[in-house]
């Protein structure tokens, strides 16, 4: 009993009511999503409000047995948990159930289950006891080989979600990156990772001809002014220039066919080759990193043609209209059309409740899965968009401070890996729903409809919360 009072009291209570208002809040959006005057009792297992209100009930009861668990038994069976997870997600494209253009789900009676979902929290549970359990974590970060392995947890999971396939459930994993960062991973990696996504972008946006000689002109100026004496590296752009000149004048005057930036990556990339020989012979040795880095980017913008052909066709239309490259929308832009459109109808307070119009008419499909945040916008105006973006910010907040309190190693971690997955699906939803990124169908937490998504992230946030409740505790 006396235990059972300790705990009671030092479960973080303020994070609770943030959850279950949250909680609550969804389930009103998904109410009036689906709103429907011939089903109007909130207990009709027919529609989507009912059998949410259902997961919710599920949810509290998994919430409780997280919380009665001894903190202990989350660090001692984190992998068997992980391991369990992943033959669950071998074993989803052979036994699972086919809706919606994957096999992603387990159906066990009325219910259906996605291991994915699930996934997340395995793997958190994974990274946290692995990293842990380095005697180098905390003291100047980890080696780089335990950063690969630690890679290699994370790397698992989407590897097998693409079996589904459920490409929105794999970029989810993109967020562990943000907890190597934090656990000592150099910022250079992440750096390089923010670098492909720029030059991912770059590559549409401006000619492949253009993007090269920055590339190459800015890496090579860069590698020149590390140094007082840095004249002999102006050599090597004038040099990268005169190429670029000559493969402009050669392509235009002898209509030679080849395609002009790869002209200009051969003899930029055998100049950078040079250059960064002589560098690792000389005093120089500085210079080759940015030399490198150049490089690199070059064999990355070739290959995004390759990357962009591979995707499906409606994926590809998705990321060349989020560039407004192109227009489709009666197309594969309708959803985020309609939705941009229903949150404008909401104005500064809203239409109402149950009087959006957008909603209504089911103007906007998946309105309360992945698109519930248009219900909120039209509905709730402004304000209550406003309201649920502060909710969310707080939330976050209050999760990274409990992480930063933690005395135990695999609690702090665990704790990071959380506040990432959950900011990764807040701001990803909403920047899909209003138009600044691609639509790649992650859920709102919380919000979005769906039971397993809903399970999941209970049984994620409130093992964090038991976590805290013993973190006057010392465990690995």
């Amino acid at each position: 009993m006396e235990r059972q009072d300790n705990l009671l009291k030092n479960l973080d209570w303020f994070t609770i009511g943030l959850y279950l208002l949250l909680v609550l809040a969804g389930w009103v959006n998904i109410y009036a999503a689906v709103y429907n005057e011939e089903y109007q009792s909130i207990l009709s297992l027919s529609q989507n409000y009912g059998r949410q209100l259902l997961w919710i009930g599920l949810s509290l009861v998994a919430a409780g047995i997280c919380l009665t668990l001894d903190a202990k038994f989350y660090s001692v069976l984190s992998y068997p948990i992980y391991i369990l997870v992943m033959l669950s997600l071998l074993a989803v494209p052979f036994l699972g159930e086919y809706s919606h253009g994957a096999r992603s789900w387990f159906s066990i009676g009325p219910f259906k289950l996605q291991p994915s979902e699930f996934a997340k929290t395995a793997t958190s549970l994974a990274m946290a006891r692995f990293i842990s359990s380095r005697p180098s974590y905390g003291k100047g970060g980890l080696p780089f080989k335990y950063l690969l392995m630690a890679g290699i947890l994370i790397v698992i999971p989407p590897a097998l979600i693409l079996l589904q396939p459920d490409m929105g459930s794999c970029l989810v994993y993109v967020s562990f990156l943000l907890v190597l960062y934090r656990a000592g991973m150099p910022f250079a990696i992440l750096g390089i990772g923010i670098l492909a996504v720029v030059l991912f972008i770059l590559s549409f946006l401006l000619d492949k001809a253009l993007l090269t000689g920055l590339i190459v002109g800015g890496g090579i100026l860069a590698a020149a002014i590390s140094f007082r004496k840095f004249r002999p590296w102006f050599i090597g752009v004038a040099i990268c220039t005169l190429i670029m000149v000559l493969a402009v004048s050669l392509n235009e005057s002898m209509q030679l066919g080849y395609p002009l930036h790869l002209v200009m990556m051969v003899g930029a990339a055998a100049v950078c080759l040079v250059l960064g020989g002589l560098a690792l012979l000389t005093h120089f040795r500085k210079a080759f990193l940015p030399l490198a880095l150049v490089a690199g980017s070059l064999v990355f913008i070739t290959s995004v043609d390759t990357l962009f052909d591979k995707l499906d066709t409606h994926q590809q239309e998705r990321i060349e209209i989020m560039l407004h490259l192109k227009e489709d929308p009666y197309g594969v832009g309708y959803n985020t059309q309609q939705s941009l459109i229903a949150i404008g109808s909401g104005r500064l307070t809203g239409r109402g409740f149950l009087q959006g119009t957008q909603t209504k008419y089911d103007f906007v499909p998946e309105q309360s899965t992945d698109f519930i945040f248009c219900t909120i916008g039209e509905e709730w105006g402004f304000m209550g968009t406003c309201a649920v973006v502060t909710a969310f910010v707080v939330l976050l907040l209050r999760l990274i401070t409990l992480a930063e309190r933690q005395r135990s190693a695999f609690s702090q971690i665990y704790g990071y890996c959380v506040v990432a997955i959950l900011f990764f699906h807040f701001f990803i939803n909403i920047g899909m729903v209003i138009g600044l990124l691609p639509v790649i169908g992650i859920p709102l937490p919380f919000f979005s409809y769906g039971g397993s998504s809903l399970l999941a992230f209970t049984i994620l946030i409130f093992i964090m919360l038991r976590l805290d409740a013993s973190r006057r505790e010392y465990f690995s």
